[in-house]
């Protein structure tokens, strides 16, 4: 399928992806913003970071949009023992022959569920980071591209849960958006006991890889005005100069946010990029990336205050 398939008499892009956010609503319960995340991050070629305790249907979630495409998707969870060969793969000697062949780790999928990232060695978050940065994996030194479309989605608890890790800095920053999932409220959770007494719903697949290229394709084509570049570059500046931020967002940060507001014209319906798009979508672009001093860790949330702040504070203007 290609975009040209997306226009005419074949359904549009934000019908696509309509039926798509059905049918993973079909066993996913919770907040619309949540699988409106992965939808932007899947048209932008972005990966996702989820945050929240454990029990808020994180795993379920990402489970729950796999099983909608017609993708192979993998599932790894992460532990403090975890190797870098047990996600890329390795070598391995097969005695009918009498040499080495390839046996490929669960990485190589187009959708990899990261389980519990924080909790794995750095030398295992590294080799994780060379996917998602490059595409690819090393195995024994020999570089092997990875499949296309490629995504990961991570599931992390908060770091102050028993055997949690931070992040690095240069991992955060090669997720486009970070999500924090809360508790339900009293309505979805009520849904949910009820949802949960019968058998689970079987996910119907709505996108295949083509249709997903196509989709993308068409998102990278949305027209973005002088004037929206000039906020995205002014908020992330923004974050940059505030006087509780040690590292502020990076220019990759100014692109993914572009990316994100693009992707949120797509689902909406639209062909160019408005300024509301781009306020949906930049607090989960930049709040990871922000790195705040040393006197306000203690705060909660800061990092989301700084964007909102910035929001409130930097204004929009239209250009002549």
């Amino acid at each position: 399928m290609d975009d040209n398939h997306l226009a005419g008499t074949a359904p549009a892009p934000h019908e696509i992806l309509d039926a798509l956010r059905r049918e993973v609503s079909r066993s996913y319960i919770g907040s619309p913003e949540a699988l409106e995340t992965l939808m932007i991050a899947l048209l932008a070629g972005g990966h996702v970071l989820i945050e929240g305790v454990p029990g808020v249907a994180k795993t379920t979630l990402a489970k729950s949009f796999a099983e909608a495409l017609s993708l192979d998707s993998r599932r790894i969870q992460f532990t403090p023992d975890l190797l870098p060969s047990d996600i890329t793969g390795t070598f391995v000697l097969d005695p009918r022959v009498g040499s080495f062949s390839i046996r490929k780790g669960p990485l190589f999928a187009h959708i990899v569920l990261a389980d519990e990232i924080n909790r794995a060695p750095a030398k295992t978050q590294s080799a994780l980071l060379e996917a998602m940065q490059e595409g690819q994996a090393t195995l024994e030194g020999e570089r092997l591209p990875l499949p296309d479309p490629f995504m990961v989605i991570a599931t992390q608890n908060p770091i102050d849960l028993e055997g949690t890790y931070p992040l690095p800095e240069a991992q955060l920053d090669r997720f486009m958006m970070r999500l924090v999932l809360g508790y339900p409220d009293a309505d979805s959770e009520l849904l949910m006991l009820r949802t949960h007494q019968s058998a689970p719903p079987t996910i119907t697949p709505r996108l295949t890889p083509d249709m997903v290229h196509a989709l993308q394709a068409h998102t990278r084509d949305v027209h973005v005005e002088d004037d929206i570049y000039r906020y995205i570059v002014d908020l992330t500046r923004f974050t940059r100069r505030h006087p509780k931020v040690r590292l502020g967002a990076s220019p990759r940060a100014s692109l993914a946010l572009t990316q994100a507001a693009k992707a949120r014209a797509v689902l909406s319906g639209n062909d160019y990029v408005s300024p509301d798009d781009v306020r949906r979508v930049v607090v989960r672009v930049l709040a990871h990336r922000i790195i705040v001093s040393a006197e306000s860790e203690d705060e909660a949330f800061v990092d989301r205050a700084i964007v909102e702040e910035a929001l409130e504070r930097v204004p929009y203007s239209r250009g002549l």
